[in-house]
């Protein structure tokens, strides 16, 4: 174990989790599956070996489609209250262990352990809203146009929901997803990133307890691993009713397309090209730390980071300024060390992805405000800290259309009237978050209007990152369209059916037809 593990307790964390050296990453609740092909995890903050976790084969696969379907048929029909209860002992096993998984988070992933803390918060704070939710499961009740009839609709389970997440939201991604599909009668299949496969083993290792605890069937959560060969199971296979996949939009096009040729349901949380626009009537202050930390929080890892700064040519200069300020007071290290702000990125590719998005920018003719480069000597050994950059751009510039999923921020400059600094934000292919910094009422509502922000998130003086659960997430354009999380995303997990209900002795018939026998 490296020293840094050593000094911040990673290895009580694993011992807690239930990890150890070689983790089975096949499993249907407390059942896994063995295999003889492994992912090694290693640590973006130290670039020491984690632990191991299995590779699910197609056999395995099958074993746990297996547990998944003869799971299903018992929990659709324990009422939704009850199984909102489970969830809630979700959410306390989560609570009593939300250091260690924090911790795990932050050291397997690269985020700060605040951040890592933050992430099962939001785990936390999902089970709450769900067991709320699972008695909530409203459907409709409308007239009927035919005399002695009743029209509703009512919600059923789906069946099988398949679960794709990605590196930057190891665990809370998954919970968004698979807390609203269990109270909603639906079993889970989670295929977590192979980059940070620990964290899904660990989840896997709490619900587990809880579902047996309960006397209730493994495969209501079940687990595999692998790259995207393992993902290719789940998209092609008919018994999904559901995917659920969050990653890039490459990855999503083929995901879309796979699942939609067999008529399956995808549910898409994908790329972000998110900008803040700063009128004449901001907050500076306000802005430079939203800007700040949307564009550095998780190395600018999320999907949400902020990307771009757009800024009116009155005020360009004195938010400039700030930002540049700021971005050099920033500390750069361990981010288990809570006195730093900007840990590592998540291995050497994206660290060579970060290189060439700062030669793009200067070819495509861009200025460097805050120069770049990756770390190197004591506490850096594992190749992975980059400095954040900062660079002056434009929209049309072809790397600036596109997402770097690391810490670079292009500052842009319109004039006139708000409603052009919209034209810019909308001018990319993603549509995820956005927002606006000023305390001009007029502007804000504009932004917020029907020709305003073309995004599925559109905040108001506060930054494009850090989404609470109580709001449907998720964006337009190439992000995809899809919801998760709060408000009535629980519906993609469900079919809705609607029902007429005859009790008359006679048979109407719609629209005033007549056929008399």
């Amino acid at each position: 174990m490296s020293e840094i593990a050593k000094e911040f307790g990673i290895n009580t964390a694993l011992e807690a989790l239930g990890l150890n050296k070689k983790n089975e990453g096949t499993s249907t609740g407390s059942k896994s599956i063995k295999s003889s092909e492994f992912i090694t995890s290693y640590s973006p903050v130290d670039g020491a070996v984690i632990g191991e976790v299995s590779v699910t084969t197609k056999d395995a696969y099958e074993e746990v489609m297996s547990a998944a379907q003869i799971a299903y048929k018992e929990w659709r029909v324990i009422p939704a209250p009850q199984r909102g209860e489970i969830v809630r002992q979700f959410g306390e096993e989560l609570r009593r262990l939300k250091e260690p998984l924090g911790k795990l988070v932050s050291y397997e992933m690269g985020k700060s352990y605040q951040e890592g803390l933050g992430e099962v918060q939001e785990m936390i704070d999902i089970c709450d809203f769900a067991v709320g939710l699972s008695r909530q499961l409203h459907g409709l009740t409308m007239h009927s146009e035919r005399p002695g009839h009743r029209m509703y609709e009512q919600y059923h389970p789906l069946g099988i929901v398949g679960i794709i997440s990605a590196f930057n939201f190891p665990v809370a991604v998954w919970a968004w997803n698979t807390a609203l599909a269990w109270i909603c009668g639906d079993v889970c299949v989670w295929k977590p990133s192979e980059k940070t496969p620990l964290c899904g083993v660990a989840c896997q290792n709490i619900i587990a307890k809880v579902l047996k605890d309960n006397n209730l069937p493994e495969g209501i959560s079940c687990l595999i691993n692998g790259d995207y060969k393992v993902g290719e199971f789940m998209t092609t296979d008919k018994r999904v009713p559901l995917v659920s996949a969050t990653g890039s939009t490459r990855m999503g096009r083929i995901v879309a397309a796979t699942v939609g040729k067999r008529l399956g349901k995808s549910l898409l949380e994908l790329g972000g090209n998110n900008a803040i626009i700063v009128t004449p009537d901001a907050d500076v202050k306000m802005t430079v730390i939203g800007a700040v930390f949307g564009a550095v929080g998780t190395a600018g890892q999320r999907c949400t980071s902020t990307r771009r700064l757009i800024v009116h040519e009155s005020m360009y200069d004195t938010v400039k300024n700030a930002i540049v300020d700021a971005y050099q007071q920033l500390k750069i290290g361990n981010p288990l060390d809570e006195n730093n702000h900007v840990g590592p990125l998540i291995d050497t590719d994206a660290v060579a992805n970060y290189n060439k998005a700062l030669e793009d920018v200067v070819a495509q003719g861009g200025n460097i405000l805050v120069e770049g480069g990756v770390l190197t000597g004591a506490g850096y050994e594992s190749g992975c800290y980059v400095k954040p950059a900062i660079a002056e751009a434009s929209n049309n510039m072809e790397i600036v259309q596109h997402e770097t999923f690391a810490p670079v921020l292009y500052l842009l400059k319109y004039s006139g009237e708000v409603e052009n600094a919209i034209e810019l934000q909308n001018d990319v292919a993603q549509g995820l978050s956005s927002a606006i910094m000023t305390n001009n009422l007029r502007e804000a509502e504009r932004f917020l209007s029907h020709a305003g922000s073309d995004c599925g998130i559109a905040n108001v003086n506060i930054g494009t990152s850090g989404a609470e659960i109580g709001g449907a997430f998720g964006g337009e354009k190439d992000t995809g369209g899809g919801r998760e999380s709060g408000s009535d995303a629980w519906k993609v997990y469900m079919r809705r059916q609607t029902n007429t209900i005859n009790y008359t002795t006679e048979l109407p018939l719609a629209q005033g037809i007549k056929f008399d026998l």
